[in-house]
């Protein structure tokens, strides 16, 4: 595509204890999982493993799940969404940083692990990259029909 969505691309669920992170061919067809990052916590671990995934991958974007309520309002996971988008945005200045809304990602990813067989056990391992996945297969539907880059994007340089 010459719209300017080429290339690789994140997707990062951002939660509490874990941070799925997921990515997809520079051509935007096919989202995987890559890893789970924890504890996210710890902001050296997940500042040293974001360093090393965006090395390796090379994205031109990262997308964001963020956590809406089902009526559109936001709540403490949002803020932490945010926090996540923020410290992305200021590690990569160069990196396009997007939020975008993740209302049931969860669910599904969940539903769709259940479905295949893994136990709720097993699920919690891999739990967060398959959200991850459902993120970025949300944003790059929505780039396939917008022709563009979708989501709120948060600049890290011009933040407080």
């Amino acid at each position: 595509m010459t719209d300017g969505t080429y290339g690789v691309r994140l997707g990062l669920d951002w939660g509490k204890a874990r941070i799925g992170v997921a990515a997809c061919d520079a051509a935007g067809v096919l989202a995987y999982p890559v890893e789970t990052i924890t504890p996210a916590s710890d902001r050296r671990v997940v500042t040293e493993r974001l360093r090393a995934i965006v090395a390796e991958y090379e994205p031109v974007v990262a997308y964001l799940g963020l956590p809406r309520h089902l009526r559109g309002g936001e709540g403490e996971a949002a803020a932490m969404a945010r926090d996540g988008a923020e410290l992305v945005s200021r590690l990569f200045p160069d990196l396009e940083v997007r939020l975008v809304d993740e209302r049931l990602t969860t669910v599904t990813a969940t539903r769709q692990l259940h479905d295949a067989g893994r136990s709720s056990r097993t699920q919690r391992s891999v739990i967060d990259q398959a959200a991850a996945v459902a993120i970025l297969n949300q944003a790059l539907d929505g780039e396939r029909v917008a022709m563009a880059r979708v989501g709120e994007r948060i600049d890290g340089r011009n933040l407080r």
